[in-house]
């Protein structure tokens, strides 16, 4: 008998780690392309560390348009993929009526929050990483004038630009600082031509530091700064190497661990819904600083964004968010 209810015990661990192992993870990525070498490159190499780690294959989807996210959320779901996560703020509303029909299906909401049961939502705190990019844009700048080009004008974006406005100002308060967003639409993330366009205009105005946010868009910016031998910071992903000794720093958004965590946490039966925020104090956010862009990074510089880091997550600063207020204070 105890031999037997010990065997039935054993059976019923292995059923319940297989259950926990059993997923089928799917992707779906905004409008810019997997690899827009920024946001959606980092939804996939998160991806890819998960099913380097553990074996398991996932399903992606490239959505080219506005209204295809939908689709692809529903299909995956009715195809028994679990979890399914939306690389986008775009796709809230057809996550909201995709989540609600598979209410057995774990969702993951990228860059906006629903409260549903079976949503994780994650955000970040973009506005405290583009503060310690505006800090070293100030320091790096010679001509006293920065720029900044964003992709789709929606407050996600312009708490980027507030953030990295705040930093710049709080460095050298006479600072001017340019601004310009790419379109309205979904395909202001993926048109670097326009992008470059911007970035020349905002140079030949002055500017010697250009931010890009605005995804694929973005490749523009650091090209067209390059180009005209000026610095530009990336975003999302670390593009420091894209051309390096140009880029003075990227802002990094871990969208990669967002996409991990979640994955390996369904694996492991341990997936929670509820909204994250990721800020600086939970290094979803922060100044990639490597190799490629040492040369450009002055002790003074370092220890400027050493000092505005520690002061963030102290609470002694406190980083304006755009979204809160539709709008950005000037000093």
């Amino acid at each position: 008998m105890k031999k037997s209810l010990l065997t039935l015990f054993a059976l019923a661990a292995m059923s319940a780690t297989a259950l926990a192992a059993d997923i089928k993870p799917a992707i779906v990525y905004g409008t810019g392309g997997k690899f827009d070498k920024s946001f959606n490159e980092a939804a996939y190499n998160g991806a890819e560390k998960f099913k380097k780690e553990t074996g398991i294959a996932y399903r992606d989807f490239e959505p080219t348009g506005d209204t295809q996210g939908e689709q692809a959320l529903r299909n995956f779901a009715s195809k028994g993929f679990n979890p399914v996560i939306a690389v986008s703020f775009a796709w809230t509303s057809a996550l909201q009526k995709v989540a609600a029909e598979y209410p057995k299906t774990q969702f993951v909401l990228i860059d906006d929050s629903l409260d549903l049961p079976n949503v994780r939502s994650v955000k970040f705190k973009e506005n405290e990483g583009s503060y310690l990019a505006g800090v070293m844009a100030a320091l790096a700048s010679k001509s006293g004038k920065v720029g900044f080009v964003g992709g789709m004008d929606i407050p996600l974006i312009r708490k980027f630009e507030c953030g990295y406005e705040q930093g710049a100002r709080a460095t050298n308060p006479k600072i001017e600082v340019f601004q310009n967003m790419t379109g309205t639409t979904g395909a202001a993330w993926n048109d670097p031509v326009r992008g470059g366009e911007l970035t020349k205009n905002q140079i030949d105005q002055g500017a010697d530091v250009v931010y890009a946010a605005a995804g694929a868009t973005g490749l523009g910016v650091l090209q067209t700064a390059a180009d005209n031998k000026k610095l530009s910071i990336g975003v999302d992903s670390n593009q420091n190497y894209l051309h390096p000794g140009s880029v003075l720093t990227s802002v990094v958004k871990r969208v990669d661990l967002a996409v991990y965590n979640a994955f390996t946490d369904a694996k492991n039966g341990k997936f929670t819904a509820g909204t994250q925020e990721l800020g600086l104090k939970e290094e979803g956010v922060g100044a990639a600083m490597d190799d490629n862009n040492k040369p450009l990074v002055t002790p003074e510089m370092k220890a400027a964004v050493d000092k505005a880091t520690a002061a963030i997550i102290s609470g002694t600063i406190k980083v304006h968010d755009y979204t809160t207020d539709n709008a950005c204070p000037k000093s």
